[in-house]
């Protein structure tokens, strides 16, 4: 039961919510699992009473479903790091491949959104830098829900695409890359402290459509940490002041990526190769021709149905992922 007055406070009450949610994240494949494993000793046992193939059928029926919910309960224990449970921030950077390389980052941006959309998360644009040309360059989203950076961090690494390009008027193939960058989204109970006399805040007007929708302030923030270089912005907001608190989240949660490069050694392998966006680098190849087949180069997990993949059908990569590094 919801009390009265629950409302009152928006901000606190989707707080609530999405504890809630990450909560019954949490409980529902154990209660489930538990049930479809209770089904199938009840069948067994009138099995015993009435013959085994009085409920054959109904007992296979049975343990497929036992099987499947057992493998949702197994994918829910992966998610056992300490930031798994949060929000996620996803980046993309276009790489080599000229224009290719950018439409690949807005067919990836898509994708994900696509994902976010299937599994009802929520989505918020933090700032995108579209190509003349066509695509985008850099783009950064969040993506809130139970566990996102938990199953999206599967994602981060060099993405390659092989198609015959819409670009080029010879209808040559090219080969196009472009990077993913995860992180997890922290409030005030980040586990990182940031010291602001170490960060370079920089305002711009932030870019638009044209017309009315042109911000005409300085309300795009950019921070850099200069111990490290990192650098991080927003402009999806019109107001600077949460434009600002929005690229602090954003700074700490990189400054949290990196301090973890140092104990696992995929992430510290994806830092270290950030500059090259190119061959050889890749964890994952969409092949458009001569052949229909995405490949993640870290499990060999192989999907032949490339347009699902890019509809965001995505979830067997990172249970594969997640399965090899518990494997470890």
């Amino acid at each position: 039961m919801i009390g009265a007055g629950f409302w009152d406070n928006q901000e606190e009450a989707q707080k609530v919510i999405g504890e809630m949610k990450q909560i019954r994240t949490v409980v529902e494949p154990i209660e489930e699992a538990t049930a479809a494993l209770e089904d199938v000793s009840t069948l067994a046992e009138l099995g015993e009473e009435m013959g085994e193939e009085e409920i054959a059928e109904d007992l296979e029926s049975a343990l497929l479903v036992a099987e499947e919910k057992l493998n949702a309960l197994e994918f829910q224990v992966m998610l056992g790091g300490e930031a798994d449970p949060r929000n996620a921030f996803l980046t993309l950077q276009s790489g080599a491949g000229g224009v290719d390389a950018t439409d690949f980052s807005e067919m990836l941006l898509r994708m994900y959104i696509r994902w976010a959309e299937d599994h009802e998360f929520e989505l918020e644009e933090l700032e995108i830098l579209p190509d003349p040309e066509g695509g985008i360059r850099h783009a950064t989203i969040a993506i809130r829900g139970p566990y996102a950076y938990g199953r999206l961090k599967a994602e981060r690494g060099v993405h390659r695409l092989v198609r015959i390009s819409p670009y080029d008027a010879q209808g040559r193939r090219h080969t196009s890359f472009a990077a993913v960058e995860v992180m997890p989204e922290f409030d005030e109970d980040a586990p990182i402290e940031v010291d602001m006399n170490d960060v370079r805040v920089d305002t711009y007007r932030a870019g638009g459509a044209g017309g009315q929708h042109v911000n005409k302030t300085d309300s795009a923030v950019r921070m850099t940490h200069e111990p490290t270089g990192v650098v991080v912005q927003c402009q999806n907001e019109r107001s600077q002041h949460k434009n600002r608190a929005t690229a602090i989240s954003m700074l700490k949660a990189k400054l949290y990526e990196l301090r973890e490069a140092e104990r696992d050694a995929d992430t510290k392998a994806l830092y270290g190769q950030k500059g090259e966006i190119a061959w050889g680098s890749q964890i994952r190849s969409y092949v458009l021709h001569p052949y229909q087949m995405v490949k993640d180069h870290r499990t060999n997990h192989e999907v032949g149905n490339t347009q699902a993949v890019l509809d965001g059908q995505i979830d067997s990569f990172i249970e594969e992922y997640l399965r090899s590094r518990t494997q470890r």
